[in-house]
């Protein structure tokens, strides 16, 4: 892999996955200003409580936390400010016209850094019931069961 394509995970949202369906995936940039990325940076980011709304042709994420930058002083941001989504134009009118259906949502999935730049990973969801959550996690506890009896097969 080239130094060029890696991934620096910095903010990960699991409970996006327990909650729902992810059915299609972008890559957006954000419009940060500089503290907030050197805030990123340090890996002191959160996502847990995002969520992602489009008006008037623009995306923008609402509740993503990013603690202001200590050596910041008078250019520090509000941490839970609403931050623009960069996406083409076609990919924003694939989005609305999706989430016009019922049922269907836009969740942060992953904050990262690529090529040294921010960039968040969304996705299109559609949200679970009750019993979808029970057997994804009945799947879960059968993978992990199942992983377990094969590392202690290979002991012996």
């Amino acid at each position: 892999m080239n130094k060029s394509d890696e991934h620096k995970l910095i903010a990960n949202n699991k409970k996006a996955y327990h909650d729902f369906f992810i059915e299609d995936t972008y890559e957006a940039g954000i419009a940060l200003f500089g503290t907030e990325v050197k805030s990123v940076r340090m890996g002191r980011c959160s996502i847990k409580e995002a969520y992602v709304q489009i008006e008037k042709k623009e995306v923008y994420i609402c509740g993503m936390n990013i603690s202001p930058y200590e050596k910041g002083n008078i250019f520090n941001k509000d941490p839970l400010r609403t931050r623009k989504l960069l996406l083409h134009d076609y990919e924003i009118n694939k989005l609305d016209a999706e989430v016009m259906k019922k049922g269907y949502t836009i969740v942060p999935l992953t904050v990262y850094l690529k090529k040294g730049l921010v960039k968040c990973s969304i996705g299109l969801a559609r949200g679970k019931k009750l019993y979808d959550k029970r057997e994804s996690i009945a799947k879960k506890d059968l993978q992990r069961e199942a992983q377990r009896d094969f590392k202690d097969s290979a002991r012996y």
